[in-house]
């Protein structure tokens, strides 16, 4: 299972979430990544969420694909060694506060000089300067900052935030693309450079023309819950067996397949039904009209007929639905990956499929420092050096 990214070598410094999680997706496609953790303080990651028999689950995804070494940056040995990796490296992830590498004397010059064309993706809350920019950064933070949470959540309720890492998430998609963007630029070249992400600005690029909405008409979107700004009916709604569904109307035609289908046929002849605009104005007569129909019907009822009418309706899924749609399982979306340490574990697949080199999980995330000894070995160091590195704490 060789991948498209075989022969790119990936040096994962980072933690917590967005560029260990950059890391993975290159890693999913065949990059080999290593993850450098400090010899007595691993990635936080480890410990976080739910925990089986000492074994973090949240790592078993992150660090899938990774061999795992221990090397403590702060010291001159394992500074040094960090070089001598960057030497047969292409890309090298971080998410120090700025100035931390440079103050360990690993700044982008030095490892510059070693390899001219290593690409250093460094992933920050705020970026490399600015007033911001030596604060702690958290996806919670470009969440609150984006404009996010202020458009999230019911129109007389608080402001919203997601119960995940949904800026972590978009910033290391954000990454993985910026780093192949970089090594596309480097096989051009042959030179690298610093890739610069602020997980406060991708999330603002995925939330729309919001400033320019504003910056040419002084629109601040408001809260509207479930609800669009744009289009009508479009919310989740009750059905009679307690579950739920949500249906979207985004164009005019399953708008009016929709109302057809709850038995409102009058509205759709209506002038203010033919734009989203107009139907966001009447959203609660629209609502209403589609609640009171799903509330009489199962789940399965709702579903049926909106396939039949060929209108937009999708189960609100929890996992364990998730676990069992068949759709999902058409797609191989969840996967089993065996693991030494539980067996066997089921995650997330790949992100996407290619038909002629497609990506995979070789492995689950390894123990902290696992493969020190091979990887470091590999650079030469003979085992009574490294057993001198690990009684200093080096390593």
């Amino acid at each position: 299972m060789a991948g498209p990214l075989e022969g790119v070598r990936v040096l994962d410094l980072a933690t917590l979430f967005a560029g260990p999680m950059a890391a993975m997706f290159l890693g999913d496609f065949g990059a080999e990544v290593i993850k450098v953790e400090h010899p007595s303080r691993p990635d936080p990651s480890r410990g976080h969420g739910a925990v089986k028999d000492g074994v973090g689950l949240w790592w078993k995804v992150l660090g899938r694909n990774k061999r795992a070494i221990t090397l403590n940056l702060s010291t001159p040995e394992g500074q040094d060694l960090l070089v001598e990796l960057a030497r047969s490296a292409d890309v090298i992830i971080e998410n120090f506060r700025p100035g931390t590498l440079e103050r360990w004397n690993l700044g982008y010059d030095r490892l510059r000089e070693a390899n001219p064309g290593l690409v250093l993706a460094r992933v920050t809350g705020f970026g490399q300067y600015g007033p911001y920019a030596r604060r702690p950064g958290f996806g919670t933070l470009a969440e609150a900052m984006s404009g996010f949470a202020a458009m999230t959540g019911e129109p007389d309720g608080p402001p919203t935030l997601p119960p995940f890492g949904l800026a972590d998430g978009i910033a290391a998609l954000a990454t993985a693309y910026a780093v192949m963007t970089a090594l596309r630029s480097r096989d051009a070249t042959g030179t690298g450079q610093v890739v610069d992400l602020a997980i406060i600005e991708p999330i603002l690029t995925v939330l729309g023309a919001q400033p320019t909405a504003y910056d040419q008409l002084g629109i601040v979107p408001p809260r509207t819950g479930n609800r669009s700004v744009n289009n009508a009916p479009r919310n989740t709604y009750r059905c009679s067996d307690g579950s739920w569904v949500a249906v979207s109307t985004s164009s005019q035609n399953i708008a009016e397949r929709v109302m057809r289908l709850v038995g409102r046929p009058d509205v759709v002849d209506e002038p203010w039904f033919a734009t989203g605009a107009g139907r966001v104005e009447h959203g609660e007569e629209l609502d209403a009209a589609v609640a009171a129909w799903v509330a009489r019907h199962t789940r399965e009822e709702v579903l049926a007929a909106f396939e039949a009418a060929e209108a937009a309706v999708a189960p609100i899924y929890d996992v364990r639905d998730v676990m069992a749609d068949p759709q999902f399982a058409a797609l191989d979306t969840l996967t089993s990956v065996p693991d030494p340490e539980l067996g066997s574990v089921r995650m997330q697949n790949v992100l996407f499929r290619l038909s002629e080199t497609p990506g995979g999980i070789r492995w689950a995330g390894r123990p902290h420092g696992a493969d020190t000894g091979e990887v470091l070995g590999a650079l030469g160091v003979p085992e009574a050096e490294l057993a001198a590195l690990r009684e200093k704490g080096v390593i």
